[in-house]
């Protein structure tokens, strides 16, 4: 089988693992390619939009809509941003015009808001969760630095950068990196 000769694995396991989503292809001859992708397509999500709304646009929610606009390949769109900030109310940020936080819920729904992006400081991250959770926002993706406190049926992802490099500090450390090994060289 091809895709366990790309992925690295026995044929036996990847038949496994797909028949855990359903019955795939035909005994004794295998897997109809296009089906399988659409199928694969299917569980994965990306046979559809979706549509995310944005709480806290000072400078890195106004990075994510810019990088966003120009990397999501159309399966994920920003329809919405939200601030509590009067003076960033009403601005246009790559087409999206900042709401209030008062408009969240009426724009959830009429937007049909399935992913909440955090941006919001701290101080106010949670009351936005809050407010997202009471919209009926199901999938939370946190780029605040605190735990935000969810109901078990509400997914939250959450983007930790110091931890990212904590990760990179430690490879770095334990492999002994190239600039490392060159600097103890150098006697530095």
């Amino acid at each position: 089988m091809r895709l366990a000769d790309i992925c690295g694995i026995n044929p036996a396991q990847i038949r496994k693992d797909l028949a855990y989503f359903g019955q795939f292809g035909v005994r004794g001859v295998g897997y109809y390619v296009k089906e399988l992708l659409f199928e694969i397509r299917r569980i994965l999500g990306l046979d559809k939009e979706w549509r995310l709304g944005l709480v806290g646009v000072g400078n890195l929610g106004s990075a994510l809509l810019r990088h966003a606009q120009l990397v999501m390949n159309g399966n994920y769109t920003f329809v919405a941003g939200f601030d509590r900030k009067p003076k960033r109310i009403g601005l246009k940020v790559e087409g999206i015009e900042v709401a209030p936080l008062g408009d969240m819920n009426r724009l959830i729904r009429e937007k049909g808001i399935e992913i909440g992006v955090i941006a919001a400081k701290p101080g106010w991250a949670q009351q936005a969760v809050d407010m997202l959770v009471k919209a009926e926002v199901c999938g939370i993706l946190n780029f605040s630095p605190i735990q935000l406190q969810c109901p078990a049926d509400v997914f939250v992802e959450n983007v930790d950068f110091s931890l990212k490099l904590d990760v990179l500090r430690y490879r770095l450390t334990s492999t002994g990196s190239r600039r490392q090994r060159m600097h103890s060289k150098l006697g530095g």
